[in-house]
Order: structure tokens, then sequence, then C-alpha cells
């Protein structure tokens, strides 16, 4: 599988852009928030703090242009 993947589900307008395939569980999800305390992100790390995994939760304005064909 190449990588970056992304997912993207419009119907919820949510979208995961994965860095690598996942081995074991998650060990955290962080949120990113804007200044109004809204969560626009959920950035998710193994257990060995790896980045694995950006969720954008308003993907129709969040993600780039090049992976919303």
């Amino acid at each position: 599988m190449t990588y970056p993947r992304v997912e993207w589900d419009k119907e919820v307008n949510a979208a995961s852009i994965y860095f690598r395939e996942r081995e074991g569980d998650i060990s955290k999800g962080v949120p990113v928030e804007d200044e109004d305390g809204d969560v626009l992100a959920v950035l998710r790390f193994s257990p060995a703090g790896e980045l694995l995994e950006v969720e954008l939760l308003n993907a129709k304005e969040q993600m780039p242009r090049i992976f919303r064909s």
C-alpha cells in the first residue's frame, strides 16, 4: 500500500490521512483546537510516539486540494 493514504467520508465530512500501516493499538489521540476550543483535527500516535494518522473533522475545507479528487 502507498502512503500517505487518504480516506474521506464525504457524508460526515471527515478524512483521515495515514502515514503508515498501524501495528497494534494507537497509544493516544491528541485533539487540535482552534482559539474557540472547537476540535479541528485529531493527531494519532503509536505507543512509541510516531505520528500515524491525522483525522480532519472539516475535510471539505481543511484537506489539501491534491487529496480532494
